[in-house]
């Protein structure tokens, strides 16, 4: 079974402190913890791992409801999935180059099918203290369906 990211201290780091050693800004408001993030961000954060086909290991709630999918659902899921593939490669390929990349604009997929357009995305490796990448994450404040 996957370890359980929605509210684990260790994984919070990980997200917060990649996005602000690349980005340069934080990524929640300073005292704001896993759980705000998890439960009441009104943004979405997504993140998958390293496997060769990536599967998605966190999902905020603000994600699920945008993607349509349940924790349950979203974890194991492969990250391919949400987007269509030839503007994730894109994508993919423009973050292993720079480690992120900032006013991100595309077409995702909701698990009905539904499209939708995110605006203003932030696409990060997730690198640890060490330098390891463990990952990919990805945030957006707002969206609309196309």
């Amino acid at each position: 079974m996957a370890r359980d990211f929605r509210t684990d201290s260790e994984f919070f780091a990980l997200l917060t402190r990649s996005y602000a050693r690349l980005v340069g800004e934080p990524l929640v408001p300073q005292g704001k913890d896993s759980s705000w993030l998890y439960v009441e961000a009104p943004f979405a954060v997504v993140a998958h791992n390293t496997d060769a086909d990536p599967k998605f290991i966190y999902a905020n709630r603000c994600a699920q409801t945008c993607f349509e999918y349940s924790w349950d659902e979203f974890i194991g899921l492969p990250s391919r999935l949400s987007a269509e593939a030839p503007e994730r490669q894109a994508l993919l390929d423009a973050v292993a180059k720079n480690s992120f990349m900032s006013g991100y604009r595309g077409i995702r997929v909701a698990k009905s099918g539904r499209r939708f357009l995110i605006e203003d995305g932030v696409i990060w490796k997730l690198i640890d203290e060490k330098g390891i990448r463990r990952g990919a994450a990805a945030t957006f404040p707002s969206w609309r369906d196309i």
